[in-house]
């Protein structure tokens, strides 16, 4: 181990190298903050270019992409409520009020910072546990999943704010939308009223409506409402104290998304929301997440940067992708004539450790790139909104027709966006309706996989001890929040 990585510092201390670490985040972060453009997208456009140059300085460069993308996609939607990356939606719901509060400086440096130390932690863990986690995500079965997807499905007793029906209802709209399209099992047509539909609702396009364009005909409805000057600040514009009385929040967000990403198919939104989530609930003030808590923006950005070193897990030890960027990874080493998997290390260990420095290495730069482009992003909060909803609404739409170069999506990003809209209007919250489109086909599928392997057996969702572990604590996770709220009802009756 030790041999290995005095191996990958010293292949990365090399001009070509930092270039391409620089060269990687400041793509990365073009790619995140562009609503439309995801990291794998990223990756896959940059794999091209890659062709000439040797392996070390491709994955090099790849890598640090990745993790600076992640990042990304935070900017936007902490400035415009317009999420650069699926992940980056938890970001938004609380980093878009604190910009909306004057506070935009204060959630910018707090989703970089949280990004550096997300990228920093799980990269150590990722360094001291790729092997043994990676073996473990592999025994993950159709029955764990579909367990893994109920438990986050569970989450929306938390994330549905102060009503729990309208977050239920909320689930149940996103749970609905995923029925649409082709099953996946026997190939029937559900819900298909146009060839378009055969895929189902595109995700992006759809996260990107009801964020971004519902956020747009939230500013068309008074243009001369006076916009919020950002706060002036010094230094970082977080006391340190924030720092030490919250340090918890960062180490559980790390460990919490690295575990996740290792999961295959679990990916960095997952990671995002789930640790969100916790964050609320360990919270003194959980009623403050949604309106501008600090610390939703740590849960969040913590997470999805810590997800991306987890997903390089059983990439690197098994030859197997945590994500579809990794997928994509994959895919570039083997341009490069490189099989990824358990030899890797003994085959060829100038990639995994030389993946090793970067990762640690490049975080510095894409701390060092987001700190100094600060101010300039916090320019976005004094273009007058009509402006400023002309642009957004732009960016929508050239978001939502990069994702698959075809009209289709547009006419789903703006469905979704006037659909958003009103549910705006009638206090139904966004959160759930993500978490259900990112969990419901992974719940569906699994469970009838899971039940066409046993033969129609349902014991096997109660005789594989992760999957219990995991059902159970989703039961917890429901039922804690609702007794909670009966407590509160009860005890308010009880004071009048």
């Amino acid at each position: 181990m030790i041999d290995g990585l005095l191996l990958g510092f010293g292949l990365i201390f090399s001009v070509n190298n930092i270039l391409a670490m620089f060269a990687g985040a400041v793509i990365g972060y073009f790619i995140g903050a562009m609503p439309g453009l995801t990291p794998s997208i990223g990756i896959a456009l940059m794999v091209p270019f890659t062709f000439g140059l040797i392996p070390v300085v491709s994955m090099v460069m790849l890598v640090s992409l990745y993790m600076a993308a992640e990042y990304g996609g935070g900017i936007t939607a902490i400035m415009l409520n317009a999420p650069g990356t699926p992940a980056a939606a938890a970001t938004a719901f609380d980093g878009y009020p604190m910009a909306k509060n004057g506070q935009a400086g204060k959630a910018l440096t707090l989703s970089i910072l949280a990004s550096g130390f997300g990228a920093f932690v799980s990269t150590i863990l990722l360094i001291l546990t790729a092997v043994p986690l990676a073996v473990f995500a592999i025994a993950f079965g159709p029955s764990e999943y579909f367990a893994l997807a109920v438990f986050g499905l569970s989450l929306v007793s938390s994330l549905g704010g102060k009503s729990l029906l309208r977050g239920f209802i909320a689930m149940l709209i996103g749970l609905l939308a995923v029925t649409i399209g082709m099953d996946p099992i026997n190939g029937s047509f559900r819900y298909v009223f146009h060839m378009n539909m055969m895929e189902g609702i595109p995700f992006l396009p759809a996260l990107i409506g009801l964020f971004a364009l519902s956020e747009v005909f939230h500013m068309l409805e008074d243009v001369k409402e006076k916009q919020i000057e950002p706060e002036p600040f010094r230094g970082l514009g977080v006391e340190p104290s924030f720092f030490r009385k919250r340090w918890f929040t960062f180490v559980r967000s790390s460990v919490l998304g690295y575990i996740i990403g290792v999961i295959p198919g679990a990916g960095t939104t997952i990671a995002s929301l789930v640790s969100y989530n916790e964050a609320k609930r360990a919270s003194k003030e959980p009623d403050t997440f949604g309106t501008g808590n600090p610390e939703g923006i740590v849960g969040s950005e913590v997470a999805n940067n810590s997800a991306v070193s987890g997903a390089l897990a059983p990439l690197l030890a098994l030859g197997v992708p945590g994500s579809a960027s990794a997928a994509i990874l994959i895919g570039a080493l083997t341009i490069q004539g490189i099989q990824p998997g358990p030899l890797l290390f003994s085959k060829n260990p100038e990639i995994p450790y030389s993946i090793f420095a970067a990762l640690l290495f490049s975080t510095p730069f894409m701390v060092i790139i987001g700190l100094f482009g600060l101010r300039v992003w916090m320019k976005v909060a004094t273009i007058p909104k009509s402006l400023l909803a002309t642009c957004v609404a732009a960016i929508c739409v050239i978001g939502a027709y990069a994702s698959t170069n075809n009209i289709y999506p547009v006419w789903v990003m703006i469905g979704s966006g006037i659909f958003g809209y009103i549910l705006r209007k009638v206090d139904i919250p966004m959160a759930p309706i993500v978490l259900a489109l990112v969990l419901g086909f992974m719940a569906e599928v699994n469970f009838r996989r899971a039940y066409i392997q046993s033969g129609g057996d349902l014991s096997v969702f109660f005789s594989h001890p992760i999957t219990m572990i995991l059902l159970i604590v989703a039961v917890l996770t429901s039922a804690i929040p609702i007794v909670r709220g009966i407590r509160k009802n009860r005890m308010a009756v009880a004071a009048k």
